[in-house]
């Protein structure tokens, strides 16, 4: 205590409590925990006086409890206090104490919590009710038998240890229970600061859960984040005279002068950012105290079993791989013991996709371990990690955990610097639900439910991560949002001409529903204006399910089946008018290159098949002749180019994604052609670009032996992928991922039906497909395979055994079928 505290506390004494308080209270300049201190000091020091050091009945002692016992005094906190007796005085005598004890706090207007127990009832009670055991549990000495306190803490820490298996879970419910009624904390315009999920509630919850020594909370920014709040709230009782918890609208830009911040939206993010510390903790902390429940349960199970199951590894120990350097432990997202974040920058983008696709949250100690690593990414980025961020963004609703954890480590602005601006910057209209941050990543949610309904899913998702980025900045949101995305973008990866589109996707994304509902339908300019902004049918495509995916995120206020048919008719006459000039015809596979040429004539002269790896890919044969190797190619693709030469038969395609899939190789693009390199005969030509889910690419020679029983029938490639996905244990996601989507393209090519399947990648899908089309007797002529983050968008040109293409009847047929199959 202060000498300056010392003094008031004299003055106390002498009752003067009440001055000495209002003096406190009014001075300028004083450190919120500090303040607080010194107000429990001085607090402490007046009710001691109350109880006095003459004789009394019994064993008694004054024992402050809750956030009093914390130490946590606001300015119109109640006093939570337990007078604690030994029950051997008489009750009268004991309720004279106690009238002694809480006249004067009821005479000076001070809320009051109080009880009179023994330490028999004091241990009932908080045997019986979960919400006195938590504030027992904050028990500090005033005054009195120092030593009846201590044994009553004593006692009840001990009691919270042994029931701690049946508590916290019991707590954990309550804290859910706060949030169905109070909401989130760092989304709220007027957040309950206690009872909101990531309040003071939490912050409390958090002690009992160490308390208990079951599991401790990252200690990283907590109490920085607790005392923020307290701040907080030390401002708002102060500026309201009530004793509240809720920062209303219109005491937010008081409270933001008591703390010296600029405005109210300052008030608002920092409050939001210490809600959002503590919220992670909280997650952290209680997936820690189930996994630990769930082992000790399990230990109690096989106590006593002498089996030889007894000798096992426990399930803990079990270790799958996700993808590279990133393994599943025990539910949660681990990095492999090979991993090496200091050396590899793409780790932390490739660990958060991994876990976000698998429905699993990052453990902690793997978010600190990427976020110590000083080994940041390269500008532009590689082609993996932007493949790995889309994988992250298509996700769904798994997305937001895994992103809560990277941005809780600081990750998030490290990879994306803009992101800071709009990070926990609240949104004043109501119609808004989220802060801006969590509004973007919640509209790249809503987008990976509609990446079926685009060419280009990887756009999408990014243009819906950042088409307000712009609301961190002065001036119209769209318009300055438009030269973030394209800077943006280009750090990413992206290629101009993608940039480009997202400059006008996020410069555009309030046009469809601005015009839709603000003007005639039927006037032809307000069509053709949207037709001049979009520019293409691709884009228009794109910018529509970007106009759903941010108003679906923005609260339930700002969709309805109107909107949607409104924005869906201005869609329908936009795109008539981009088509009016006629449709660009689908321009077929690259010329093969020279390599690629001699790999098939060696096909045809052996009649087997030829395959090469080539770690990049070799330009097109009139690009090698031309001597313009300088010209501008566009961002690096993933992967190494692998190119399959073999005389044409039926199965290929599923014999050879097949085998690549046995050899866990996942397809990034693929180009399927057949060509006559000796005019002697068709040479199938299939272009692929593969990478390995994680260890090493297999050889050349091994891929070609496999390919080769395949394709004779002594490989059974379905039967081992079965065996296979049979014994790898895969985690099970929460969220269903979009259904796949298989259509007849309406302006195909007149010599052949195309087929196009868009569907969420996966290992063998591929293969899945090939089997299909061969099923059903379609003869592949042709293909073009991309993947796109988790997005597989493929289009297969087929012919039926006459070479010709398919009736319509039998291409609807087709489609429908092998969308059945794939959704199986």
């Amino acid at each position: 205590m202060t000498a300056e505290t010392a003094a008031t506390t004299g003055e106390a004494a002498g009752g003067g409590y009440a001055a000495a308080r209002l003096r406190l209270l009014g001075e300028e300049g004083r450190p919120g925990p500090a303040r607080r201190t010194d107000l429990a000091g001085l607090t402490d020091a007046w009710l001691a006086g109350l109880l006095g050091d003459g004789p009394r009945p019994g064993r008694v002692a004054l024992v402050a409890v809750g956030g009093y016992g914390r130490g946590e005094l606001s300015p119109r906190s109640d006093l939570d206090l337990l007078l604690l007796h030994d029950g051997s005085a008489p009750a009268k005598e004991i309720a004279a104490l106690a009238d002694r004890l809480w006249y004067p706090v009821w005479d000076l207007g001070i809320a009051l919590d109080h009880s009179v127990r023994t330490l028999a009832e004091a241990h009932e009670t908080a045997a019986d009710d979960l919400k006195v055991h938590l504030g027992l549990l904050d028990a500090r000495h005033l005054a009195g038998d120092g030593a009846l306190t201590a044994e009553l803490r004593t006692a009840l820490l001990a009691q919270w240890r042994a029931q701690a298996p049946a508590r916290l879970p019991e707590l954990h419910e309550l804290g859910r229970e706060r949030v169905r009624r109070h909401g989130e904390l760092p989304f709220l315009l007027e957040p309950d600061l206690k009872e909101a999920r990531g309040g003071l509630r939490d912050a409390t919850a958090l002690r009992a859960v160490a308390a208990s020594w079951v599991a401790d909370a990252p200690r990283q920014g907590l109490d920085a984040a607790r005392n923020t709040l307290l701040d907080v709230r030390d401002a708002l009782h102060l500026a309201t005279g009530r004793a509240t918890d809720r920062l209303a609208l219109e005491d937010q830009d008081q409270v933001a002068r008591a703390l010296g911040l600029l405005d109210a939206d300052a008030l608002l993010r920092r409050v939001y950012e210490a809600a959002r510390t503590i919220s992670y903790a909280s997650d952290v902390t209680w997936r820690e105290v189930g996994r630990v429940l769930r082992a000790r349960a399990a230990r109690r199970r096989l106590r006593g079993i002498l089996t030889t199951r007894a000798t096992r590894r426990p399930a803990t120990d079990e270790r799958t791989p996700l993808a590279e350097g990133v393994v599943e432990q025990d539910g949660e997202v681990v990095l492999a013991r090979t991993a090496r974040p200091d050396r590899d920058p793409v780790l932390p983008l490739r660990a958060a996709a991994a876990a976000a696709q698998a429905g699993l949250p990052l453990a902690l100690p793997a978010v600190h371990a990427l976020a110590a690593a000083d080994h940041p990414l390269p500008v532009p980025w590689p082609a993996e990690a932007r493949e790995q961020f889309i994988t992250l963004l298509g996700a769904g609703p798994d997305t937001v955990p895994v992103w809560e954890a990277l941005e809780a480590a600081g990750l998030i602005t490290r990879l994306l610097p803009d992101w800071e601006r709009v990070r926990c910057r609240p949104q004043r209209n109501p119609v808004h639900r989220w802060t801006v941050d969590r509004h973007l990543v919640e509209a790249a949610v809503r987008a990976s439910a509609l990446t079926r309904r685009v060419e280009r899913p990887d756009l999408l998702l990014v243009a819906a991560l950042l088409h307000d980025i712009g609301k961190g900045w002065p001036g119209d949101h769209s318009v300055v949002g438009e030269t973030i995305a394209r800077d943006m973008a280009t750090r990413i990866g992206f290629s101009a001409e993608d940039a480009e589109v997202l400059g006008t996707l996020v410069r555009h994304h309030l046009l469809l529903v601005e015009t839709a509902t603000r003007r005639d339908l039927d006037d032809p300019a307000a069509v053709s204006h949207v037709a001049e902004a979009v520019g293409s049918t691709g884009t228009l495509e794109l910018l529509h399910a970007l106009t759903e995916a941010d108003a679906l995120a923005t609260g339930p206020a700002a969709w309805s089946g109107w909107r949607a048919s409104l924005v869906a008719d201005l869609v329908k006459r936009v795109a008539a008018t981009l088509e009016e000039g006629g449709a660009p015809p689908r321009t077929g596979p690259p010329s093969p290159t020279v390599a690629a040429e001699r790999l098939a004539v060696e096909a045809m002269r052996t009649g087997a098949p030829v395959l090469a790896l080539h770690p990049r890919p070799e330009p097109p044969l009139a690009e090698a002749t031309a001597g313009d190797q300088d010209e501008e190619r566009g961002p690096e693709p993933v992967g190494v180019e692998l190119v399959v030469a073999l005389p044409d038969q039926p199965g290929v395609l599923p014999a050879v994604a097949g085998v690549l899939a046995l050899h866990r190789l996942t397809v990034r693009s693929a180009e399927l052609r057949a060509i006559d390199p000796t005019g002697q005969g068709q040479v199938l030509l299939l272009d692929w670009r593969v990478a390995a889910e994680y260890g090493s690419l297999p050889q050349a020679e091994r891929l070609r032996a496999d390919l080769v029983r395949a394709l004779d029938g002594s490989l059974d490639i379905p039967g081992r992928l079965a065996e296979r996905e049979a014994a790898y244990r895969r985690p099970r996601r929460s969220h269903a991922t979009p259904p796949p989507r298989v259509t007849v393209a309406p302006l195909g090519s007149r010599l052949a039906t195309v087929i196009e399947v868009r569907a969420q990648d996966a290992p063998g899908l591929l293969h899945r497909i090939g089997r299909a089309l061969d099923a059903a007797g379609a003869h592949v002529r042709s293909a073009h395979v991309s993947t796109l983050g988790a997005n597989a968008v493929d289009a297969f040109y087929v012919t039926g055994p006459d070479g010709a293409p398919l009736p319509d009847a039998e291409a609807a047929a087709l489609a429908r079928d092998l969308e059945l199959a794939l959704a199986g």
